[in-house]
């Protein structure tokens, strides 16, 4: 019967799971993507849904309520002028966990967690720009 197993205990202390959840949390809000175990990654999910339902309110005590959360000053800043922005009108399910396989080491199951928002609009520079500057450089 699955009664009283509502949170997914991976095999550590309450302590060390809120950490390390914490940073996997941190992490995803500074790279958009991370690769982690199947069981982490369903773990990852309903914090960072939380993390950002309670960013989205944007008073003095929900910031606060993050900053317990989220610790480093520049992924605290990333989140609420970068992420939060993008998000805008959806409601719920900000993250994605795709499957991807078995680890090779020890065959656990391998996930990719991704937020839902747009990628980051990187600077096109095409072939001629780049050869024109070498040759102009020389």
């Amino acid at each position: 019967m699955g009664h009283q197993d509502k949170v997914r205990k991976l095999g550590r202390t309450k302590p060390h799971r809120e950490a390390m959840l914490a940073n996997m949390a941190m992490s995803l809000f500074t790279h958009r993507v991370i690769k982690t175990t199947d069981a982490k990654a369903k773990a990852l999910r309903p914090v960072v849904d939380r993390i950002i339902t309670l960013a989205k309110k944007d008073t003095l005590a929900s910031k606060r309520q993050v900053a317990k959360t989220i610790h480093v000053k520049e992924v605290f800043k990333k989140l609420y002028d970068d992420i939060l922005p993008q998000l805008g009108d959806r409601n719920s399910g900000y993250t994605r966990v795709v499957k991807l396989g078995v680890r090779r080491g020890d065959g656990a199951p391998i996930s990719v967690v991704e937020l839902l928002t747009p990628p980051p609009k990187a600077e096109e520079q095409d072939k001629k720009g780049k050869k024109a500057k070498k040759k102009a450089a020389k």
